[in-house]
């Protein structure tokens, strides 16, 4: 045989055996434990739900899902740490609504449509028009009126610049015709409380920050965006009851992984997620709090990236935000 021949068959060879063993490997995953990077600081929406992920998974498969925070920079921080990880299903990531913003307003060192894997999204929610109690406000129709009448006087709290609160804000502005100020925060629970202190006149915010200190008095609910009415306040009406159907901005929230990183691994992954999505417990736990369960597979998750980033970027440009206010 001639040596050309033989290094064919060798190189052939190799391959069969490369192929086999990652054919050996994947029904093995996982074998160790697995980091979950979380780019928000603990105690926010985003840990609660994906420490519901982290459990799932714990119990499924007996091994430890390690919760990683990585809070700053508007998720980059986290996100990048990440999107760098070795692809190999062992570090997964919270992704969601944010990387939209920071796809218009911060330089990042990654492609959210192309250096993320996305794998399944967990949860969805619109934020909660809430007041302080001394506004004369009960419904959307009197904040509005309210607000017309005093031109850039009314201020709110944001979360983040160019992040959700902000945005669904900006949009019901242009929509409605009126002016408000924006005061920006690090997070939802420093603008929470700014707002019960009477320093803020509204927020729109993530509903589970929210609504303990609605059911105790400390702040009154006004309308949630979108069509439908939250379960956990379910005498709170809609933006589309109220007349403003296209004041919405849902929030997403989701798993991620590196680009690169196996399909079958991630399947297996947003399966697990599916069932968890699925489970009457998960539903009830995530209803009581705002929460919308929701899931979406991982081509679904693409196509939801692409979209949110699109109509990100229309608001951003309609309302002139600029990326060096940040």
């Amino acid at each position: 045989m001639n040596p050309f021949a033989v290094a064919t068959r060798l190189l052939s060879a190799a391959v069969v055996m490369c192929l086999a063993g990652a054919a050996f490997a994947q029904p093995d995953y996982p074998n160790r434990p697995i980091r979950l990077i979380v780019p928000y600081a603990p105690g926010g929406s985003t840990s609660w739900t994906s420490r519901l992920v982290g459990q799932r998974l714990t119990d499924v498969w007996g091994q430890s899902v390690i919760i990683d925070n990585r809070p700053g920079a508007s998720t980059v921080i986290g996100t990048d740490a990440g999107v760098k990880a070795k692809p190999d299903g062992y570090t997964l990531f919270y992704i969601g609504s944010q990387l939209a913003t920071n796809a218009w307003l911060v330089k990042t060192p990654y492609d959210p449509r192309k250096d993320i894997a996305p794998v399944a999204n967990v949860s969805s929610y619109e934020n909660l028009l809430t007041v302080h109690p001394s506004l004369p406000v009960s419904t959307l129709k009197s904040f509005i009126a309210l607000a017309k009448s005093r031109p850039a006087q009314l201020n709110y709290a944001t979360s983040s610049y160019g992040g959700p609160t902000h945005l669904v804000v900006v949009l019901l502005n242009m929509v409605a015709g009126i002016r408000t100020e924006a005061i920006h925060y690090k997070g939802g629970g420093p603008a929470v409380v700014d707002v019960m202190g009477g320093h803020v006149h509204f927020v729109m915010g993530v509903p589970v920050n929210l609504i303990p200190h609605i059911k105790s008095g400390r702040l009154r609910a006004i309308a949630i965006a979108g069509d439908k009415r939250m379960k956990a306040l379910p005498h709170v009406p809609s933006f589309a009851e109220e007349g403003f159907p296209t004041v919405s901005l849902p929030n997403w929230q989701g798993v991620g992984a590196p680009a690169g990183t196996p399909k079958p691994i991630i399947d297996r992954i947003s399966a697990e997620v599916e069932k968890l999505v699925a489970m009457p417990e998960t539903v009830q736990k995530l209803e009581v709090e705002g929460f919308v369960p929701l899931y979406r597979n991982p081509d679904q998750l693409v196509e939801l990236i692409n979209a949110n980033i699109d109509k990100v970027g229309k608001i951003i440009k309609a309302g002139n935000i600029k990326a060096d206010q940040l």
